[in-house]
């Protein structure tokens, strides 16, 4: 863990102070057991793809992606970068495209990403910054078997249960496991909206960060 804690600190020295203190504050929220025992597939997937030294590719999935796909996508292409691991890719996308919900831009913004708007149509596109030397992320909404996105030997990870009830077979992935969210967009156009966005990017980003901890 020593080891990882001093790759971690090289390489944030591209991060922003915001996003990286966002990340120290991510790293202590307490992940509960019935939620590491939904987490043990994902990690014992990617230990294993560590161990043969394979490239690692992960699809977050949802109903919209608008919400929380795109959270864990985000969040564990920045964890990865973060621990030191560069063998993984992060994708995201839907049962059906729409748009990024602006609340999840500015949720982003606020924990310390940089978020350039690429495009002005319905469905815009978004270059992500996690820190100054990496590529941006891509973002925007699409349909899970877009071109974008991988066509085989991926992790299909399920954000949402009416994507997981919807899609029992995801053609081309290696490994379906089901990690489920409360949509934020029930707190939409209320008082409460920045703090349950907030609230759901942690908890989404805690438990990617615990993932990643696990390995070896």
């Amino acid at each position: 863990m020593l080891l990882k804690k001093f790759k971690t600190f090289n390489r944030n020295i591209t991060m922003n102070k915001t996003l990286e203190q966002t990340i120290d504050n991510i790293s202590q929220i307490p992940i509960k057991e019935e939620r590491k025992e939904i987490l043990n597939p994902l990690i014992s997937y990617l230990q294993e793809k560590r161990d043969k030294k394979e490239a690692i590719r992960i699809n977050y999935i949802c109903t919209h992606n608008s919400r929380r796909s795109h959270l864990g996508q985000i969040w564990m292409q920045t964890l990865a970068n973060h621990f030191n691991i560069d063998s993984i890719t992060t994708y995201s996308g839907g049962t059906e495209a729409t748009a990024i919900a602006k609340p999840i831009v500015d949720t982003l913004k606020n924990q310390g990403f940089k978020v350039q708007k690429l495009s002005e149509e319905s469905n815009p596109v978004y270059a992500i910054k996690y820190d100054l030397t990496s590529l941006p992320i891509i973002g925007f909404s699409k349909k899970y078997d877009d071109e974008f996105n991988p066509n085989s030997n991926f992790a299909a990870i399920m954000t949402c249960s009416e994507a997981d009830g919807g899609c029992p077979f995801v053609a081309g992935s290696e490994i379906r496991v089901p990690i489920t969210y409360e949509d934020p967009k029930i707190s939409d156009n209320t008082d409460t909206q920045s703090e349950v966005y907030l609230t759901r990017s942690n908890q989404i980003a805690s438990e990617m960060y615990y993932v990643l901890s696990q390995l070896n």
